[in-house]
């Protein structure tokens, strides 16, 4: 039973003389579907052509074009070049074959040909190609897979972090917006500080898009802290205060045991961890839990406590209004080399307009702070904003 015809290889002759094709094309025809050319021009066509061939036996000495010409042209072309390309030919001279080979040609016949021969050189390529085509259409298959993959993965990351910042949401008397609003606070600062020579190697493209996704975990472990102290309408006792204050212990433990259970440490909740430990840290070593003083805090950490206090200056409450741009300007430059990391303040005011706009953008409606009301859970106490 015959094969069917579009089934075969596509072999492309080209030679400008008439007998010569003839001859080829009755000893491939049974074979392979064969296409002719009689001058460079038209080969170049039809090896654009669809079907393109899997393969081309090209004469050199052609008048207008030669076949050098034609095999320059083929391996110009992203749509040609890949095609193998035997120079079939009465030039016979060594440096004419070697000048072939290094055009790319992948094998040398010299007329009177054997048809044997021809036949099989011709198998033995289209083997070698079918056998890279193979290969590249199965890496093309490898790397789509990957590339889907990492987006389930990375899909799989962003809803982790989404899930986790919910749940502290329900505790939290700051609205849905507060998160947006000071995630892409810490983003803006991070594109401020990102040619910074403190911070150029660590703030890429990736470390940006972890510390943005990670920001809205800064308060997590409020879960953590009990009813009679978190949902306390009036301003809390010291006591209270200490204990509130191991909300940021709470957060971090509760990501480290999630990473037990699952037997691993997961690079991209790294971020998450540092924010939500640390973010109460003053650059002086004033603040908590471990008192951390300067670059011993971790930068996710630094940006995330300005961000965090920016918003909560900013910002009406249930136990508090809000207080103007231009006042919390001056709180947190007062702050500057005491609270926050100097460049980092210095960074913020070189572009405290966009965060006005940011807290323009996401502004809390009557309706978040209804709710937030309704639910009378409050902010850490009014000494330490944030």
């Amino acid at each position: 039973m015959s094969t069917p015809l579009l089934s075969k290889p596509v072999v492309l002759v080209v030679d400008d003389t008439p007998e010569n094709l003839s001859l080829m094309s009755g000893l491939l025809k049974e074979q392979y579907q064969v296409k002719v050319a009689n001058n460079g021009e038209r080969a170049l066509r039809l090896a654009a052509s669809t079907p393109a061939p899997d393969l081309i036996l090209l004469d050199i000495m052609m008048p207008e074009m030669d076949g050098y010409a034609v095999i320059r042209h083929l391996k110009a072309e992203p749509a040609t070049r890949d095609i193998p390309v035997i120079f079939l030919t009465a030039l016979a001279e060594a440096k004419d074959e070697e000048a072939g080979l290094l055009l790319g040609a992948i094998d040398y016949i010299t007329k009177p040909v054997s048809p044997p021969i021809v036949l099989a050189r011709v198998a033995t390529h289209l083997r070698l190609k079918a056998a890279a085509d193979f290969l590249k259409h199965n890496n093309q298959y490898l790397e789509a897979e990957v590339g889907r993959r990492t987006q389930e993965l990375q899909a799989i990351q962003d809803v982790t972090i989404l899930m986790l910042a919910s749940l502290a949401e329900t505790r939290d008397n700051e609205t849905g917006n507060h998160i947006r609003r000071t995630q892409n606070y810490v983003r803006r600062m991070c594109e401020a500080l990102r040619t910074h020579p403190r911070f150029a190697a660590f703030l890429d493209d990736q470390v940006i898009d972890l510390l943005y996704k990670s920001a809205p975990l800064h308060d997590i472990g409020k879960v953590g802290v009990p009813d009679r102290i978190l949902l306390k309408p009036g301003r809390l006792t010291p006591e209270e205060f200490e204990v509130m204050k191991t909300h940021t212990t709470l957060g971090r433990d509760a990501i480290v045991r999630a990473e037990a259970q699952l037997g691993l440490q997961v690079d991209f909740l790294q971020f998450a961890k540092e924010i939500a430990y640390s973010h109460q840290e003053k650059w002086d070593g004033s603040g908590y839990p471990e008192g951390l003083k300067g670059d011993e805090i971790p930068i996710s950490a630094r940006l995330m406590a300005l961000a965090d206090v920016y918003d909560a200056l900013i910002s009406r409450r249930v136990y508090k209004p809000a207080m103007a741009h231009e006042q919390a300007l001056e709180i947190i430059q007062a702050g500057r080399a005491s609270h926050f990391d100097p460049d980092v303040v210095d960074a913020f005011m070189g572009c405290h307009e966009d965060f006005r706009q940011i807290a323009l953008r996401f502004t809390d409606s009557d309706h978040d702070l209804a709710q937030a009301q309704e639910r009378q859970v409050r902010d850490l106490p009014a000494q330490t904003p944030g």
